[in-house]
């Protein structure tokens, strides 16, 4: 028996390695009979290696760089032929019109503002001028989304330098009601606007980025994306001039969290409640802010519990402009938000308390322990 698991460990150690460098390697062997077996796992990468490289070389030409006047960048893409183009409203809401665009290939153009989202959801529409015979993307039916399936992201993240760059991953999430994709192909500041793609180049999504209370993007290690489902009514809401050209938002009470709450690092329980106007994300989902100072090394545990909402958990740390933890789902039965981190240094600490879905009202518990 010792012998046998000692030949499936080598076996699985030589398993999977491949041609690097012009050198031929070998995939897998057979120490027994001393010959090269075919990997089937090989196989199954180079068939991944191969679907990447046919999406990103369909979609990329389709996928914009948009400069802003206010010195911003944002991705997007290109629905028509005429140079209709979609991206998030965050990403030119502040920007006067036009835009500048560049192509995929370098090429660079102006672009009209035409129309946001009326319902206020994070798309923005922007029209280059002059255009009939451009490449678009097609659009994936919103059903055909699952968990677990790949997806591929184009966007320019952080820099104008790194133009068109792709990303790949899985669906880890549908959040059905507000529309929302969590996945996990990286994406950073930048690539809000961009598309997310199905192994067939299909556009399921519009990549966003959430922003903190001081504008500074969130960088973390979860991405979500507006589900295609919001597209087709937006560009027919265009097509019938119901769309608005000023980015509309839900009005925001401002006597409401004005001041941050400063709350003991401990043995907190606070009942609040998220209502209409409140203060948004980008994705339209309300949010709370409360602050504590916090000790180097100190744990601290934070649950938010709910019947009506699905809870969702920020602690961040101004000083170092970083998210310390998150968490949406204790698991995949149970929707409310727990936190457990240990503080890496003494200072001031922001909890965001939000609303993952769009829209969501209702009553909720925060402990803090």
């Amino acid at each position: 028996m010792k012998k046998q698991l000692l030949r499936l460990s080598i076996s699985g150690l030589l398993t999977g390695l491949i041609s690097v460098g012009g050198y031929m390697v070998i995939d897998s062997f057979d120490l027994k009979g001393n010959s090269i077996i075919p990997s089937a796992s090989v196989s199954a990468e180079t068939a991944e290696e191969k679907t990447r490289i046919r999406v990103y070389e369909q979609a990329s030409p389709s996928v914009v760089l948009i400069l802003t006047d206010k010195g911003s960048i944002g991705s997007g893409f290109i629905v028509s032929s005429d140079g209709l183009v979609i991206t998030n409203s965050h990403v030119i809401e502040d920007s006067n019109s036009p835009v500048d665009i560049k192509l995929a290939d370098g090429t660079k153009a102006v672009a009209d503002i035409v129309a946001f989202e009326p319902n206020g959801i994070d798309l923005a529409a922007i029209k280059i001028r002059n255009q009939n015979n451009l490449p678009f993307l097609p659009f994936a039916s919103a059903n055909s989304v699952k968990v677990g399936q790949s997806v591929y992201a184009i966007g320019t993240p952080l820099r104008e330098d790194f133009h068109n760059t792709f990303t790949y991953g899985v669906v880890s999430r549908l959040h059905e009601g507000g529309g929302m994709i969590q996945h996990d192909a990286a994406i950073n500041g930048g690539n809000s606007g961009g598309p997310l793609l199905n192994s067939k180049g299909e556009v399921i999504g519009v990549n966003t980025a959430l922003i903190n209370h001081t504008g500074k993007k969130f960088y973390m290690g979860i991405s979500l994306a507006l589900s295609v489902k919001h597209l087709q009514p937006f560009l027919v809401a265009i097509e019938q001039g119901n769309a608005p050209k000023i980015a509309q938002r839900p009005q925001q009470n401002n006597t409401r969290q004005s001041q941050v709450p400063e709350l003991p690092p401990e043995g907190t329980i606070i009942t609040a409640s998220f209502k209409a106007g409140e203060k948004t994300l980008p994705n339209n989902s309300y949010y709370h802010r409360y602050q504590f100072s916090g000790r180097a090394g100190q744990e601290v545990i934070i649950e938010m519990n709910s019947n009506r909402i699905d809870g969702n958990l920020f602690l961040v740390f101004p000083k170092q402009e970083k998210i310390i933890a998150q968490n949406d789902d204790i698991s995949p039965n149970n929707f409310n938000a727990k936190i457990r981190a240990r503080l890496p240094e003494d200072g001031q600490y922001i909890i965001v308390s939000n609303t993952f879905e769009p829209g969501e009202t209702g009553d909720y518990k925060l402990i803090i322990k």
